[in-house]
């Protein structure tokens, strides 16, 4: 069985990014193959490093308050590319509200502030286990 592997992107404008170092340090300790794309990076270049490196999740780290806006069009450029059946997360400042409307598009984790990253580790490898095993 081959690691999972994962892309770790820190959209838009927003220039902090420990919480998304901290995520992928967390997950390549776990055993995971990691990326870090780096600060403000587009949703067309976090699908095209998930295509390029065969990701099995994303992991989106957003502070700035623009997750409504960006992870509709993360999930959306997946699809296009034949990459549906990639792991989409989300990290950050995501408020009540925005819930529901985040997993109805297909953002099948939340995580926020102070999320303990054993459980973020979990939650992909229940998630993402099970295709990582098929290959």
């Amino acid at each position: 069985m081959r690691k999972i592997r994962a892309v770790i992107a820190k959209p838009g404008l927003d220039g902090h990014d420990r919480g998304a170092k901290v995520i992928a340090r967390a997950l390549r300790d776990a055993g995971m193959e990691v990326i870090y794309t780096g600060l403000r990076q587009t949703p067309e270049q976090i699908v095209a490093a998930a295509l390029q490196e065969d990701a099995d999740v994303v992991g989106l780290s957003i502070l700035s308050g623009a997750h409504n806006h960006i992870c509709p069009r993360v999930v959306q450029l997946l699809k296009e590319k034949g990459l549906d059946d990639v792991l989409v997360v989300v990290g950050g400042i995501i408020p009540d509200v925005d819930v529901p409307r985040l997993q109805e598009i297909g953002i099948r984790g939340i995580f926020r502030p102070g999320s303990p990253m054993h459980e973020i580790v979990e939650f992909i490898e229940k998630n993402v286990r099970p295709r990582v095993a098929q290959v």
